[in-house]
């Protein structure tokens, strides 16, 4: 497998993102290129990274002085007091500016990691390693950051672009297969949002991702999936106006993740494929996108036996209380919920021109399920 380089440039970053398989290798060839005066390195890892990875970096890191941190990965790891205490153990043992924060794991640890980077001494260089394929495709890519408040998911955060961003396929080979799921939803939307060609490959192909894990698929589904993202990202670097189309299921998901807590009983793909799911079916019953279009994406969520319901996880009497979470979603910025709904495989609305009432939500949600 030949290693693939997608170089992010715009007005306000300008980094690379490797695709490939065993090429941990390089990093710090890399960090001496990018940070040449970094004398100090914190490794910030998912406990459940197996350990031949890591011990594959820090051999490759051996000559800086290496501190590490791991961390159990979930949801509840991302809070402002967690955040804190890093920054203070970074202090502690002097990191400056030119030194190096490296997140090894999934989104959890990368939005966790990359906004302590953010925040400490405003701002010290930042690599992401992401673990996951979810990681990999989505939130390692755009240079969102974040914690979790009690009002809702990644409400507390910053723009803060990595210096480098270094994808191993290898990683993907012991995920759980709920984790293959996961990456998938973001994979499946990027395909629905913006590129009909990619859907029909996912049409043909998915099966090669989520069963057979066929490395050589993988890195063009990721590779795709990035380029897609940052078609969005490069065009809107602080999620103004276009970039919320990357959004298209979420408004529903992360109401989803928050009224359950954002326990382990429903992880963020499966809320995605869920809120897919619905936004879909609220584009159709608003006349926004025709019945072949609902046909299509619920055909391959069937040959892919997804079968994600949010009757699986909820009762109806917990509806209305999803919908006060939507109405924290950062993309409202008034008392309207703020909807990316779906014209067509490859093509959404504009953001902003589809806003919905609480009141016509409750309406319409025993509909969406």
């Amino acid at each position: 497998m030949q290693m693939k380089e997608i170089k992010v440039k715009n007005n306000k970053t300008n980094y690379s993102i490797f695709i490939g398989g065993n090429i941990l290798h390089i990093l710090s060839k890399k960090i001496n290129l990018l940070c040449p005066k970094a004398q100090k390195i914190a490794l910030v890892i998912d406990k459940k990274i197996p350990a031949i990875f890591s011990k594959k970096i820090k051999k490759n890191l051996k000559k800086y002085n290496l501190f590490i941190f791991e961390y159990t990965s979930n949801e509840k790891l991302k809070s402002f007091k967690n955040a804190s205490l890093l920054t203070e153990k970074l202090l502690e043992k002097q990191f400056n500016r030119s030194d190096v924060l490296i997140s090894l794991g999934g989104g959890v640890i990368g939005d966790f990691t990359a906004f302590v980077a953010s925040i400490t001494k405003r701002g010290i260089n930042f690599i992401n390693v992401p673990s996951t394929l979810l990681a990999q495709v989505d939130s390692s890519i755009g240079g969102k950051t974040g914690v979790n408040s009690k009002y809702g998911k990644n409400l507390i955060g910053s723009f803060y672009q990595p210096r480098l961003v270094v994808a191993d396929v290898e990683l993907i080979k012991s995920l759980p297969s709920r984790e293959i799921i996961c990456g998938y939803a973001e994979i499946l939307k990027h395909a629905i949002i913006l590129k009909k060609g990619f859907f029909k490959w996912l049409e043909l192909n998915s099966n090669q991702l989520i069963f057979k894990r066929n490395l050589n698929f993988l890195q063009k589904a990721i590779y795709e999936s990035c380029k897609i993202k940052l078609y969005f990202v490069n065009k809107d670097l602080n999620e103004k106006n276009i970039r919320m189309t990357l959004n298209f299921g979420h408004t529903f998901a992360h109401a989803i993740e928050a009224k359950s807590n954002f326990s382990n009983k429903l992880n963020h793909g499966e809320a995605v494929l869920i809120g897919m799911m619905m936004a879909t079916k609220l584009s159709y019953i608003k006349k926004v996108t025709s019945k072949k279009t609902l046909l299509d994406i619920e055909n391959i969520y069937k040959k892919n036996k997804i079968k994600l319901k949010i009757t699986d996880y909820f009762s109806k009497k917990d509806f209305k209380e999803i919908v006060k979470f939507m109405i924290n979603d950062k993309k409202n910025n008034d008392k309207k919920i703020n909807l990316i709904l779906l014209k067509k495989i490859g093509k959404t609305t504009k953001p902003g021109n589809y806003k919905l009432s609480t009141q016509e939500i409750n309406k319409t949600f025993p509909k969406l399920i």
